[in-house]
C-alpha cells in the first residue's frame, strides 16, 4: 500500500463526500424519495441521463422526475402512462421520451415478478448483475436493445463497456455512508462494487498513476477497482468522491 496515496484519497474523500456534494449531483434525484421502490426507480433513471454538463443534467432531471413523472416514479412507471407519451418530446441531449418509454416498459416487466430492482442484481459478480438487467430489459422490449444500456460483454469488435452510469448508481444504492450514498440496499457489499469510471476519474487515476490503460472500458475499470481495492478492501469506490471531486474542482492532481 502507498501510505501517501491512501492518506491524500482518504483525505479528498472525506472533502468530497459531504452534504453540498448532493446539490450539484443527480444523486438529488433519488434523495428525494422515501419508499424504496421510487428511490431505485430515481436511482436508475437519473444515472441514466448523468452524462455531459451537471447543471444540464440536473435540468433535465427535474423536467423528467417533475414534469414527466410527476414526482411519483412507481406509479408512474406501474400504470403505463408512458404508453400515451410523445415519443419526440426531448428529455436529455439524446434521451428522448421514446427511451424512457423502453426503460418504463422494462420496469414494469421486473416489478412484475420482483419487490425490487435489487434481486436482478445479486448476482456473482456485479458485471453479471448488470448483463442480467439489460438481458431482462431487452426481453421486455421485444428484442431491441437500448444505446442508453451499456452492454458490459464486448461485442462484434467494441470492447466491453465501463457502464459508468450503472456502476454509479449502484454506488447510490449500495453504499450506506449516511452522507450522499443511500445504501438502501442490503445484499451487495460495498467491497463487491467497481468504480464509476467518467472521463474526470480516469484523467485523474492516469494522474496518479493508478490506471495504465488509455481505454476508458472495462478493463480499465477493474484495473483501477483492483488497485483502490489496495488502499480500500472494504470500500474501494469511496475514492469516487476523491476522483471526481478533484478532476471537476481542482482539475489536477496537487500532493
Amino acid at each position: 500500500m502507498n501510505v501517501n496515496l491512501a492518506a491524500f484519497l482518504n483525505e479528498k474523500a472525506d472533502k468530497y463526500n459531504c452534504i453540498e456534494f448532493i446539490k450539484n449531483d443527480p444523486v438529488q434525484f433519488p434523495h428525494a424519495f422515501g419508499e424504496k421502490r421510487d428511490i431505485e426507480i430515481a436511482a436508475f433513471l437519473a444515472s441514466v441521463i448523468a452524462w455531459g454538463n451537471r447543471r444540464m443534467i440536473i435540468n433535465s432531471g427535474k423536467k423528467l422526475f417533475g414534469e414527466i413523472m410527476g414526482n411519483r416514479p412507481y406509479e408512474y412507471v406501474m400504470r403505463g402512462e408512458w404508453e400515451r407519451a410523445e415519443g419526440s418530446i426531448n428529455i436529455h441531449r439524446t434521451f428522448f421520451m421514446r427511451d424512457l418509454v423502453y426503460l418504463c416498459r422494462g420496469l414494469r416487466y421486473i416489478y412484475s415478478g420482483y419487490d425490487s430492482l435489487e434481486g436482478i442484481f445479486v448476482a456473482e459478480d456485479v458485471w453479471r448483475g448488470i448483463e442480467a438487467f439489460r438481458s431482462i430489459l431487452i426481453d421486455a422490449n421485444e428484442g431491441e436493445t437500448s444505446r442508453h444500456i451499456s452492454n458490459p460483454v464486448s461485442e462484434k469488435g467494441r470492447a466491453a463497456s465501463a457502464c459508468k452510469r450503472l456502476n454509479m448508481m449502484l454506488r447510490w444504492l449500495c453504499r450506506k455512508d449516511g452522507i450522499v450514498d443511500l445504501g438502501i440496499w442490503e445484499n451487495i457489499s460495498p467491497d463487491k462494487l467497481m468504480i464509476p469510471l467518467d472521463v474526470h476519474v480516469a484523467r485523474i487515476s492516469r494522474e496518479l498513476g493508478l490506471l495504465q490503460r488509455k481505454q476508458n472500458d472495462r478493463k480499465s475499470v477493474e484495473q483501477l477497482t483492483a488497485q483502490l481495492r489496495e488502499l480500500s478492501p472494504d470500500d474501494p469506490v469511496k475514492y469516487d468522491f476523491a476522483l471526481f471531486g478533484i478532476g471537476v474542482e481542482e482539475k489536477s492532481v496537487n500532493m
